[in-house]
Order: C-alpha cells, then structure tokens, then sequence
C-alpha cells in the first residue's frame, strides 16, 4: 500500500498532464482559482483533514500500486466525470439561527425547511463555508452532478423549493458551478474547469385535480422549462404512476404512469426508477420510447435488497437505452460494504450487461466540516413519527465509519483507480464515470 508520503509524490509526478487542450481563460482561472500546476494536482491541492481521512481509509483497502494510481488520477482529470444521481457540496446549518427559530416556536416543517435551506445555500455568503465547498469540488475531480432538486412527492410546491435553491446557488457562483441545460454545457464546464449541476426531481409534479390526464401532467413541461431533466416515477411508496420500491405488492405501472411516461418521452425528460418496485421499472422501462434509468440503485445478482435491481430488470433498462447508477449506500452494496463492494457491482453490470449498462450515481454528499459543532447549538426536538414516505423495510445489516468514509463523495478519483485496479480499459472506465450519463442525456434531449 502506498503511503500518504508516496501518494503526495505519486500526484507531483502525474500533476505534468498538459493543458495544451484548455482554452487560455480557463488555464488562467485554473492557475489563479487552484493554485496548482496541472488537472492532477488540483485533486489534492486543498484538502482538508475531512477529505484526507476519507482517502487514506479508501487507499487503504484499495492499495493501489504507483502506477495504477498514477494511471488512476490520469484518467479522472482528463475525463469528463457525471455523479448519475447525488448532491452538491452541504455546508453546515447555522446553529445560532436554528436554535433561535427553535425557541422562538418553530414548527417541526419549518425547521426541517430552515435546516435544509442553509445546507443547500449557505456557502453562497459564508467564506468559510464556500471555501470548503470549492475544495470538495475540486477534490472530487467532478465536471457535473445529476443533482437532486426535488423533495420526494408530487406536490408542485414541494417539488419546487430545492429547485430554487439550486437556481439561488449557481446563479451567484456561476463563475465556478452552474446550472446546465444541454450536454454541451457540461462539455463547456470540463473545459473551462468549471462545475456544473444537471438538475432531478424526486417526483413528477402533479396538482392531483384529476380533470383530464393532459391537465395533470402539464407540470412535466414546466419543470422541464426550469430545468429539470430527470424524475422519479415513485420513491418507497405507491403513488398514482405506480408502486415504489418499499411495497411489498409491487403492482406495477399504472395506466397514468404509462401516459406520464409518454409525456416525459415527448418533452424530453428521462425516466427514473431508482426508488421504484421490479415490476413497476421493468413497466416502465418497456413503456418507453427514450432511455429509463435507474440513477442510483445496486445489482441484487451482487446483493438482493430491495434498492437494488435484478438481472431482468437491469436488462430491460439496459435495452431502452438506459443504464444503472451504483450508489454509494453500505446497506444496499452489502457485502464489505467499501469501495470495493461498490466496485463489485460496477464488474458485475459489466460483465453481465457491459460497458454501456453502468454508471455511478453516489447519492451521496459532502458534509462541512463544522456540522457537528453547529449542530450542537441547536436543542433537541422531540420524537417524532417517521414520515410515511420513509417507512423502508428494515435490514440488518450493520454500516461502519469505515465504509462510508471509503466511499465518500470526494473520493471519486479513487473509485477510478479502483476501476483501473479491476483491469478495465480506459475506454471502459470513460464511460462508467461520466459518458454513459453524456449519452442518455444526449439522447434524451
């Protein structure tokens, strides 16, 4: 295993990867923004004890040789990287302002509203909290995030509130992350050494008025307008497009999820059946015209849970066009739980579906730094009733420290080592960390 000392040189020696193929502007932002002297070295060039931590924890079980680190990192700067499903940076709640919403009466909505917003926008007017937030960005080596925009349900309003605060944010840091609208952009991010979020509803949005079927689904264009380009079908429950993933039934997709689908279809927005049954994605994934995709699942041939896919769904999302994200969830990798239980799941789509079939979808973020001291400033709430779209079956399988810090959001270009590690081309590597998500889109569009 390399140690952190070698790691350190292992990145001076790749970091001469030329920027003969970035324009001017960009290498002038590249070197005033990171402070670094090539691609390579601006994965390590800030990186905190948080994500110094992660990585030893992921080199450690990965111990990779010099070379296929140095190939590894290689690889990761040059190529457009797409997470196929997760979540920008978080920076920390204010736990001043909370503690002061929560004595002041606060409903519990209001400060899971309070407490989300601050996540989702904090960093733009904090320093601190923005510095941060560029550090992990730039430790993950990421071009874009299929970023979640959307709280879980069909309600127009409460689809909408992560939607704008997503705007908020990269409409004031648009000079380093911003909201992508065509493939190009992200094209146009890789090669300015920008980042960009390519925006997900976990919902598709309906007023429930029930008048005529074209009227309940004219939400679909509307946030397709704002931007949104993917939607979850269903999360854990059933809903009137079919039944999620936590139904024991799995009845399938409705007759209004096969018009909902037509209707994505027509208007250009890919269907998602991460959080849905097996009946209802393997539906779905029949029913349409366009690429389905399942942006953050598992492969239950790996590992059966019931957030993962079996092999005959897997297949007919793969016949659509479409492919399966593998998230970054200890509970649904099973198994060691770590990177390289993410990695068995990656070989296994693979080797049972190929190249074009796998993603990686993390589903999971970057926390700041200080979340556990401003968290400690805000009281405790009492219980309360688990929320209804939440009632998952339960498992027991047990999730470690260790697990999740191997697996971390801005371990990326580890999960490309790895996947170099594992014997596959870089043709192949390409395509699972970023252009199998570029050619949905692309084709979706």
């Amino acid at each position: 295993m390399l140690s952190r000392r070698q790691f350190a040189h292992s990145l001076g020696a790749v970091s001469a990867l030329s920027l003969s193929a970035v324009s001017p502007g960009a290498r002038r932002a590249f070197a005033q923004d990171d402070n670094s002297n090539g691609p390579v070295q601006a994965l390590t060039s800030r990186s905190n004890p948080k994500i110094q931590k992660s990585r030893d924890t992921a080199l450690s079980i990965l111990k990779p040789s010099k070379a296929e680190l140095d190939r590894g990192l290689k690889l990761h700067a040059e190529s457009i990287v797409f997470d196929a499903y997760g979540f920008g940076p978080r920076a920390s709640v204010d736990g001043d302002a909370l503690a002061a919403a929560v004595q002041a009466g606060a409903s519990g909505a209001e400060l899971k509203d309070l407490r989300e917003e601050m996540t989702m926008t904090r960093f733009v007017t904090d320093q601190v909290e923005q510095q941060e937030f560029r550090d992990a960005w730039r430790a993950s080596g990421v071009t874009c995030v299929f970023n979640n925009a959307g709280e879980e349900g069909q309600d127009p309003l409460r689809l909408i509130k992560r939607l704008a605060r997503h705007t908020y944010t990269t409409d004031l840091m648009r000079g380093f992350v911003f909201k992508a609208a065509a493939p190009n952009d992200i094209v146009t991010a890789k090669r300015e050494n920008r980042h960009c979020y390519y925006l997900t509803g976990n919902g598709v949005p309906l007023t429930q008025q029930w008048v005529s079927v074209a009227d309940e689904l004219q939400f679909v264009r509307v946030f397709y307008q704002l931007g949104i380009r993917m939607m979850h079908l269903t999360y854990q429950r059933r809903n009137m497009i079919g039944d999620g993933c936590g139904e024991k039934t799995d009845a399938g997709l409705s007759d209004f999820g096969n018009k909902a689908i037509a209707e994505m279809n027509r208007v250009g927005v890919i269907p998602d059946c991460a959080h849905s049954g097996w009946k209802t994605s393997l539906e779905a994934a029949k029913a349409s015209s366009r690429p389905v995709v399942a942006s953050h699942s598992t492969c239950a041939g790996v590992y059966r849970h019931f957030r993962s896919k079996p092999d005959n769904v897997i297949k007919a999302i793969v016949d659509s066009g479409g492919y399966v994200g593998m998230c970054c969830i200890p509970r649904y990798l099973g198994g060691s739980g770590d990177i390289q239980a993410l990695l068995d799941h990656v070989d296994y789509a693979i080797e049972k579906f190929g190249p074009d079939a796998v993603a990686i979808g993390t589903d999971v973020s970057y926390q700041s730094q200080s979340s556990g001291t401003q968290n400690a400033k805000v009281p405790k709430q009492p219980k309360q009733r688990e929320e209804f779209r939440m009632l998952w079956p339960s498992d027991n399988f047990k999730t470690t420290r260790e697990m999740n810090e191997s697996i971390a959001w801005t371990n990326w270009p580890l999960y490309t080592v790895g996947l170099v590690q594992r014997g596959h081309s870089d043709e192949v590597i390409r395509k699972v960390i970023g252009g199998n998500v570029m050619r949905v889109i692309t084709e979706s569009m």
